[in-house]
């Protein structure tokens, strides 16, 4: 049970596109696109960046919005334009010493696949492709820009007693 393994969780891997934004790409003017990010998800990753642990995205985007973004929340280890995801996870993990028993990761669609099979805990969007949903160990009530990352990033927190600490201030 996925429960289980929440207490040696030390690191949260995302998906940007469909995990942290609803997916959706709104269409300006001038050609970019525009995306929305919740800012539940937002408090869920600084919390847990100030309380210790590490954060890596890892995205075949590259939005010059969202990696400002999550620059400002604290993460340090932003990924973008990637194609193969399974060899930056390899990198990622050797960099820092970590162990796939440490790690949540969290996609919602095909070209996660391979770094969901590898980590402790495969967790998704509910409104994540089926094949994703298929080897998920846990699958959100929320849907991909709506909080998902946050429910994620609670249970592991709460479970480790890291949730709340009002002494520690937050942007």
């Amino acid at each position: 049970m996925y429960q289980d393994k929440l207490k040696d969780i030390t690191c949260f891997l995302l998906d940007v596109d469909g995990v942290l934004t609803n997916g959706n790409l709104l269409l300006m003017p001038n050609g970019d696109f525009v995306r929305s990010m919740n800012v539940k998800d937002g408090y869920a990753m600084q919390l847990a960046i100030k309380k210790g642990y590490k954060i890596g995205i890892i995205s075949g985007g590259a939005a010059v919005g969202i990696v400002e973004r999550l620059q400002k929340l604290g993460i340090q280890d932003i990924y973008t334009k990637v194609i193969n995801k399974l060899e930056i996870f390899k990198e990622f993990i050797e960099i820092y010493n970590l162990s796939p028993d440490q790690i949540l990761y969290m996609g919602d669609d095909l070209p996660d696949y391979e770094v969901m099979t590898k980590v402790a805990i495969a967790t998704c969007p509910a409104n994540a492709v089926a094949e994703i949903k298929s080897i998920a160990h846990y699958i959100s009530t929320y849907n991909g820009g709506d909080g998902c990352v946050r429910d994620a990033i609670e249970q592991v927190l709460k479970v480790q007693e890291q949730w709340f600490d009002e002494s520690i201030p937050l942007e």
